[in-house]
């Protein structure tokens, strides 16, 4: 008779397969359950990560140099690696898929380094033969950021050339182009002629990148008014649209490291809420961190009673009416508007700063260094005060 299970002398169930058996008075957990996995998962999660495997030392040149930008954790290496391995590249290794990392990594990383920037010119000088316009404007993007114009003599007659040649095939690399020669002050005139002909324009309209295009071509038409008074051409003035309708990126992202709140907050209390504006867009697009009206004779005006803005285009007529209020315009210049490890500011920085400048607009640059220095809201105050007589600018007691 077949005893009941359960019963004394009745056989006790396997352990099912893949089970861990514990000791005595111990349960036994199936190595796929809920638990067992939960805890393999923290196991691992407490390891440290393993570190990145080396470059094989079989790579020479401009393989070893494509490897090393196309490793994600390359960010940490130092620069001199990339020159060696540029350095000991033969030219037919130096491919332009390498140079676009290369240019990349370059300005992704606002590293100024000046024998990577001037290979990438020779190569974009010795292969212009067979380079389009949509690799250029990868190749060049680096100099317009990084505000570093090439030693090559045959650059910027070379880019006139591919212009000339490529400008009708690729209008966004096109403006891209030429965003990055007017970073540098270098527009080349038949070029500008052909962005501004109605043609050009018609042909871009109804394309996706319409709008980013004649955005392009408002800051190009803004850098011609301001910086190129000898072109005669077309000019798109019915296609003008915001230059920078919102904070560049970088200023997004890295806004809880910016020193912009508590200089409101120093400004504030200095001079008052009604003395200065923040944030404010000026014609024809650029953004200010902080604008002043003073008058005349060095005294903060309440900027809501005054038109904070200035005529654009600026007068040229000496016998216009001069408004006697000067627009003062504070200019944050935190850690990442430079080039890494340098003075030099980013090609939109300076040219932000250059055409405020050229519109009538007084600046005054707080650099991150003075700002990082002050040991709380008291003593940045005193700097503020002192930045600010330094101009001739007088008020009454704080707040006031």
């Amino acid at each position: 008779m077949r005893r009941p299970r359960g019963e004394p002398g009745s056989r006790a169930p396997r352990p099912t397969e893949g089970a861990t058996c514990a000791g005595p008075g111990e349960s036994c957990f199936p190595s796929d359950g809920p638990l067992m996995c939960a805890l393999e998962q923290e196991r691992r999660f407490r390891l440290p990560p393993k570190p990145p495997p080396p470059l094989p030392s079989i790579l020479r040149g401009g393989q070893r140099l494509e490897a090393a930008l196309s490793c994600p954790r390359f960010q940490r290496r130092p620069q001199q690696h990339l020159i060696r391995s540029l350095a000991e590249a033969r030219p037919e290794e130096l491919t332009p898929h390498v140079m676009v990392l290369l240019a990349q990594h370059l300005a992704r990383h606002r590293l100024r380094e000046p024998q990577l920037l001037e290979a990438i010119a020779h190569f974009l000088v010795v292969q212009e033969a067979q380079l389009n316009s949509k690799v250029v404007q990868k190749l060049v993007l680096p100099f317009g950021r990084l505000n570093y114009v090439p030693l090559e003599q045959q650059f910027m007659p070379c880019l006139e050339r591919i212009l000339a040649r490529e400008a009708g095939v690729a209008p966004l690399a096109t403006v891209n182009i030429l965003m990055s020669l007017c970073q540098l002050q270098c527009l080349p005139f038949q070029a500008l002629h052909f962005v501004f002909s109605p043609g050009f324009i018609n042909h871009i309209s109804g394309t996706p990148h319409a709008l980013i295009v004649r955005r392009y071509l408002s800051l190009l038409d803004t850098a011609v008014e301001l910086e190129l008074p000898g072109y005669r051409g077309a000019r798109p003035r019915r296609q003008q649209v915001p230059i920078f309708p919102q904070p560049l990126t970088t200023d997004r992202a890295r806004c809880k490291y910016s020193h912009k709140d508590i200089v409101a907050e120093g400004l504030r209390q200095l001079l008052g809420e009604e003395k200065y504006r923040q944030d404010l867009t000026v014609p024809p697009g650029y953004s200010t961190d902080f604008l002043l009206c003073v008058s005349s004779c060095g005294s903060v005006l309440p900027v809501r009673a005054q038109d904070p803005f200035l005529p654009y285009p600026p007068r040229s007529c000496p016998h216009a009416t001069r408004d006697p209020a000067q627009r003062v315009v504070l200019m944050l210049r935190e850690r990442w508007h430079f080039c890494r490890d340098g003075r030099v500011l980013l090609g939109s920085r300076a040219l932000r700063e250059r055409h405020l400048g050229l519109m009538g607009y007084q600046l005054l640059p707080l650099p991150f260094e003075e700002l990082e220095s002050q040991r709380g809201l008291p003593q940045l105050k005193s700097y503020l005060r002192q930045k600010l007589q330094a101009l001739g600018l007088r008020w009454g007691p704080e707040g006031g």
